[in-house]
């Protein structure tokens, strides 16, 4: 795969004295810690984990196996099974594994460690149904955020398993867009220069939609994905809802872009509903990724138009390691300056095809937001049209302050079971526990002028 073009970028840009005006104003407007006392205590068990590789892993894998154990007490074996690789337990630790060599001990260890993993699920899955979430989701609506409500739930293997997440789907959207009826008006949240954005948003895995989805016989999982995916959008267009089509690993790219743009090309689709694409600028080739979504918008022009969801990319791991096993060159930048780069390089060229596309930020990173913020006024973009998105449980404080400021922004919130869960609790551990990661850095204390440095 060849390399990004961005390697050859400037490191400091005309933008530069504006996004640092830009990131200070949001860094000073993030909520105190004192506000929120819970989650400063989550911060320092996160930290602490960061800095020690063996406590991280036996933390993924208790987290992995909680919804499989038959009781407290084999929970309790399996943390103290994993606990005897952790070299340097702290304090807590080295009293839980004191406490279970009783029966009553392995009881009270295993509860406590039960309720852990559920206070971790909870903080990034917000309920377990699309109804239990109303509240949550009207009170972020009063608060100036936007929503939108991912089912968990990925790479089905039966065809009823498919089913029941297509109809999971529907009945989310009616749901969704039930709930909103009743919500108060907020133009920043509703409206863009070129016209009405949805209140209800829902987010879908085409991985959850087949169960033949296979990079050797891509047309079977195509096929069978939008016979499910079809319905859904016909769905969402009556209900006046948006459809966010999520991107996972490397495999399913090319049959999800396919997919899409043969289902939106369809009599009774092409002007409706809302639909939108997730880019992955962890990935080498995301810039001809975003070519082809762009010749593909020239050439439909639809109304409205496809909103492209910029992230960094959830599957890095999973990419490195598939890569490395077969002999292959990672597809995914592995230095993060790298995709820090081309990620910004992205948010430039989105922005300057508008009102072709519209345009979604996702990232926690304060200087990447900041970024897209300052070139979008640079060029003379309105403040409503970018929109800012952030997963809830990460993004909770930058969340706070770009609402604060008046601008448009949208919480990615996750529903369903803890076991349908897992993939993604791992996957928001692993971004929330990365030495490398912007989280990371400011819950170190590393000043704001040295967040919103140039990539180096």
């Amino acid at each position: 795969m060849a390399e990004s073009p961005t390697a050859e970028l400037p490191r400091e840009s005309p933008v530069e004295p504006q996004l640092r005006e830009v990131g200070r104003s949001l860094a000073a407007a993030f909520p105190s810690p004192a506000r929120h006392p819970i989650k400063a205590l989550d911060a320092r068990a996160m930290e602490r984990s960061t800095q020690d590789a063996e406590l991280r892993a036996a933390l993924f894998r208790l987290v992995d196996v909680t919804p499989a154990t038959r009781s407290l007490d084999d929970l309790a074996r399996h943390l103290s099974a994993y606990l005897e690789d952790v070299e340097e337990r702290p304090q807590p630790l080295r009293a839980a594994m004191r406490i279970a060599g009783t029966a009553a001990g392995r009881r009270a260890l295993g509860a406590a460690a039960a309720a852990s993993v559920r206070h971790m699920a909870h903080r990034f899955i917000v309920a377990e149904s699309p109804r239990t979430a109303r509240k949550l989701l009207a009170e972020l609506w009063d608060g100036g955020v936007a929503a939108s409500l991912d089912l968990l739930g990925e790479a089905t293997v039966t065809e009823a398993e498919a089913d029941r997440y297509a109809e999971r789907c529907a009945d989310a959207l009616r749901e969704l867009a039930a709930a909103a009826a009743g919500w108060p008006e907020r133009p920043a949240l509703e409206r863009d220069s070129v016209g009405p954005i949805p209140r209800a948003n829902l987010s879908v895995k085409v991985s959850a939609l087949t169960p033949l989805l296979r990079p050797d016989a891509p047309e079977l999982g195509r096929e069978d994905a939008a016979r499910r995916l079809r319905p859904l959008l016909a769905e969402a267009r009556d209900l006046g809802a948006h459809v966010h089509i999520d991107m996972e690993a490397l495999d399913a790219l090319e049959t999800t872009f396919e997919l899409i743009f043969e289902l939106l090309e369809q009599e009774g689709l092409r002007d409706g509903p809302s639909v939108g694409l997730v880019l992955q600028a962890y990935l080498r080739d995301s810039p001809a990724h975003l070519d082809r979504i762009l010749r593909f918008a020239a050439g439909t022009r639809r109304t409205p138009p496809l909103v492209i969801r910029l992230v960094k990319g959830a599957y890095w791991d999973h990419e490195v390691v598939e890569a490395r096993q077969r002999g292959w060159r990672p597809p995914v930048f592995e230095r993060k300056a790298d995709c820090d780069r081309n990620f910004e390089e992205l948010t430039r060229r989105l922005v300057d095809a508008r009102p072709l596309v519209r345009v979604a930020i996702g990232s926690h990173n304060l200087r990447s937001v900041a970024h897209a913020i300052a070139y979008n006024r640079a060029v003379g973009g309105d403040d409503q049209d970018l929109e800012l998105q952030v997963l809830r449980g990460l993004g909770d404080d930058l969340q706070h302050a770009l609402a604060s400021s008046g601008l448009r922004v949208r919480a990615y919130c996750p529903v369903g079971e803890l076991v349908a869960g897992m993939a993604y609790l791992v996957r928001r551990l692993l971004e929330n526990t990365s030495n490398e990661s912007f989280l990371h850095e400011q819950a170190r204390g590393v000043s704001v002028d040295e967040l919103l440095a140039p990539p180096p």
